[in-house]
């Protein structure tokens, strides 16, 4: 959580603001309450191309993202990964529309 003011603001693991600013009970709730299920969804990485790529995320730390090609499962495809700047700039890296 971020303190903004007089509240906090609730940021999730990829660096992201999810909240506005609310108390320390309220945004630690709001964290709680988005889990960390969102790590496992697919996202999409844009390429230097300009082009999207399909990625699920394979590491989170403090000060990087590392994200992998997806590959459906398929245990002979190449690993093929990326890093991405923490936090995540929605322009490189954003959510899978599904």
């Amino acid at each position: 959580m971020k303190p903004v003011g007089e509240g906090f603001v609730a940021i999730d693991l990829l660096g992201r603001r999810r909240t506005d600013a609310m108390d320390w009970l309220s945004a630690e709730e709001a964290l709680e309450a988005l889990g960390l299920g969102y790590l496992a969804d697919p996202h999409e990485l844009r390429l230097e191309s300009g082009a999207w790529l399909r990625v699920r995320i394979a590491e989170v730390s403090p000060t990087t993202i590392r994200v992998k090609k997806d590959d459906w499962g398929d245990m002979t495809a190449p690993q093929i990964y990326y890093s991405v700047p923490f936090p995540v700039d929605e322009e490189q890296l954003r959510p899978l529309a599904v």
